[in-house]
């Protein structure tokens, strides 16, 4: 079965709001949100309060995928988002079993 994540980055950011509310009444199955941290790729993406916004109006699976440096740093923060599957870059989170293990936030799918 396929499924279908567009990922925010492709959003308008000046209507980042209009634009999740047309996932929510799409056919879309999941929200793609790069996070970046500008240091393991030179690209910075969401910041935790737009991330904390889009998690207030997202009706679908939030799919959330760290693409930072010491990924740990993060696991905390992403605790008080409603995640529904969290996924890791394995290059920059090594030891990965720690991170993986924090990523329990309570229970999301995590992926490497």
């Amino acid at each position: 079965m396929a499924l279908i994540a567009p990922s925010l980055l492709a959003s308008d950011f000046l209507n980042l709001g209009r634009d999740c509310e047309m996932l929510n009444k799409s056919e879309a199955d999941w929200f793609h949100l790069d996070v970046m941290d500008g240091i393991f790729v030179p690209n910075i993406s969401f910041v935790m309060p737009i991330i904390a916004a889009i998690n207030r109006i997202a009706t679908k699976t939030l799919d959330l995928h760290l693409i930072v440096e010491k990924t740990e740093r993060f696991i905390k923060d992403f605790k008080s988002f409603r995640s529904d599957l969290l996924s890791v870059t394995y290059e920059p989170s090594i030891p990965l079993l720690p991170t993986l293990q924090a990523c329990s936030i309570p229970s999301p799918r995590r992926l490497v």
